[in-house]
């Protein structure tokens, strides 16, 4: 069945209602990994997305501090062009040589120099999305970033640009300097706080909204346990994330469990319910989805086609009120 597809904002793209994304094939040497990842498997995954109908991978420098990035390169030199996805990536986490950790770092010479390194690990002339990843640690106004950010699109060196993790103050700032194309926000059932403000921000002006981490860095996908959460590698970050932890690691499956009921119903996967609930939601144009493995993205696939009734959305919204209460009496303790 194809994926099917949708505009992304004012972009002019369009793009199927999943893309692939590439945070875990950076592999687990940095702060943020995921763990050892076999290259070979990571170039499979993402030729077996495209031959799928994905038609766009998401990635950014931070992830395996390059090494993700060009793993998606490789992989882009060996499709025929005609078949290539299109790429989306980032800016504003920086490293030095011989670190794990990165910077927020939004200066412009810096964002201009990401940029290039990004295309010269991708193998690209130009970057289909270079979105801002994080807010910026270094004192630098938001205005200059992305002013910095419209020169690139201007000179041809980025078609279009976008946001993550920005709150309703930062978007607006950037809008009054040039046009946010997208927004990046977390969202879940354990994460939906985004409905409440970015996405109804993008809406009202027409920006496409990537939602990520739909099965919550995968503790959504039913394949989570308490006995996986335990093995999990030493390099892998979710090992110390609160929501992989107790007492909210619990609620958390608790809510794999309803979603499970729901998955039965529609002969579907955890996973595929998860990631339709995201799709559900007004606003979102599309949810990034991670996998290392081909054999993930079968796991998760049919979720655009997924079509939840009202009797579906009720049971997901009690498990939903049930992990929201959680993590209101979970909050003083972060």
């Amino acid at each position: 069945m194809p994926v099917p597809t949708s505009r992304l904002g004012s972009t002019g793209f369009e793009i199927t209602r999943l893309g692939l994304g590439a945070w875990a094939i950076g592999g687990g040497d940095w702060q943020g990994g995921w763990g050892p990842q076999d290259d070979d498997a990571s170039v499979q995954t993402i030729h077996h997305a495209v031959e799928l109908g994905i038609n766009w991978v998401d990635t950014a420098p931070a992830y395996g501090l390059g090494h993700s990035e060009e793993v998606v390169g490789r992989a882009l030199r060996e499709l025929p062009e005609d078949r290539r996805p299109l790429v989306f990536t980032k800016c504003g986490l920086v490293w030095k040589p011989g670190e794990r950790t990165v910077s927020n770092v939004l200066a412009p010479a810096s964002i201009r120099r990401e940029c290039h390194d990004s295309l010269r690990r991708l193998g690209a002339e130009q970057l289909d999305l270079l979105q801002i990843h994080w807010p910026s640690h270094d004192d630098t106004r938001i205005e200059d970033s992305w002013a910095a950010m419209a020169a690139l699109v201007d000179e041809g060196l980025v078609r279009a640009i976008g946001v993550s993790n920005f709150d309703l103050e930062l978007l607006e700032r950037c809008e009054a300097v040039r046009h946010v194309d997208t927004v990046q926000p977390p969202l879940s059932l354990i994460a939906p706080h985004a409905l409440d403000d970015v996405i109804p921000w993008a809406e009202r002006h027409q920006t496409g909204v990537l939602a990520y981490s739909p099965m919550s860095s995968g503790l959504l996908s039913g394949a989570f346990s308490r006995d996986r959460v335990e093995s999990l590698a030493d390099d892998d970050w979710r090992k110390t994330n609160p929501d992989f932890i107790e007492p909210r690691l619990s609620e958390n499956l608790r809510i794999v469990e309803a979603l499970d009921v729901v998955a039965r119903r529609h002969s579907s996967s955890v996973a595929e319910v998860a990631i339709a609930w995201v799709l559900h939601c007004p606003g979102v144009t599309a949810a990034i989805v991670g996998g290392r493995r081909p054999d993930q993205v079968d796991g998760w696939i049919n979720s655009a086609a997924l079509r939840l009734d009202k009797a579906d959305l009720d049971e997901i919204a009690a498990a939903r009120r049930g992990g929201a209460a959680m993590e209101r009496t979970a909050a003083p303790s972060r």
